[in-house]
């Protein structure tokens, strides 16, 4: 199957898209579709995060699980949701803890594609899911192939802060190799963690300490 994907990527990942998990995982969306199915990105979004970030230009992973299951809401980056959609609380907690991080003002915009234009990998672990069913396309083998990008850039780049909240996202850290990148790690910014760990994370100017040490330009977090 020719994957429509960002070409340093293309290079990268080329032979990911021979292996059979790769082959299941787009056999079952084509089942899916055929059945009626409503899957969230829409086709052409699905690697919209590899779009925004090429490999060379990547300095930061913001790992999140699935996408937003409401209409409207994914387009292929973590966390994010497109102009004109209100930002859903976990990307409200986000923009609480960058206020109190950086003093940034919370913008009324969930659009991160900012973020991703300037080296911030916003990747889902799980690239798909069917409408209105979270988590239903987790075990097709997207993970399979994240996984793959995760050591990817741990093996092909250095220096990359990796940020992992949530149990589920530090469950990746055994694919990060910690001699030459960074790890910051806390509670995941949902309402139902956010007070456990993620508010005081100061995750975002930690970051930017990190990348300036690098001799690498630090992130300009205000998406608007």
């Amino acid at each position: 199957m020719d994957v429509k994907i960002e070409p340093s990527w293309k290079e990268v990942l080329k032979q990911e898209f021979t292996k059979p998990y790769f082959l299941q995982v787009t056999t079952h969306l084509k089942t899916e579709r055929a059945t009626g199915a409503v899957i969230y990105p829409p086709g052409s979004l699905i690697f919209n995060a590899f779009e925004q970030t090429p490999f060379d230009q990547l300095k930061v992973v913001i790992l999140g699980q699935d996408p937003y299951h409401g209409p409207g809401q994914a387009h292929g980056l973590s966390f994010s949701v497109p102009d004109g959609v209100h930002p859903p609380p976990s990307l409200v907690n986000i923009y609480k803890e960058l206020n109190r991080d950086i003093g940034m003002p919370i913008p009324s915009t969930g659009n991160l594609t900012k973020w991703a234009k300037q080296g911030v990998l916003l990747l889902n672990a799980v690239l798909t899911v069917r409408a209105n069913e979270p988590a239903s396309h987790s075990k097709i083998g997207w993970m399979d192939f994240t996984d793959a990008v995760i050591r990817k850039i741990s093996q092909e780049k250095k220096g990359v802060v990796f940020l992992l909240w949530g149990r589920f996202a530090q469950e990746k850290q055994v694919l990060i190799d910690e001699t030459k990148h960074s790890v910051l790690k806390a509670a995941h910014p949902s309402p139902f963690s956010a007070d456990k760990g993620f508010f005081g994370c100061k995750h975002f100017s930690r970051t930017n300490e990190i990348l300036t040490k690098e001799g690498l330009e630090p992130i300009d977090w205000n998406p608007a």
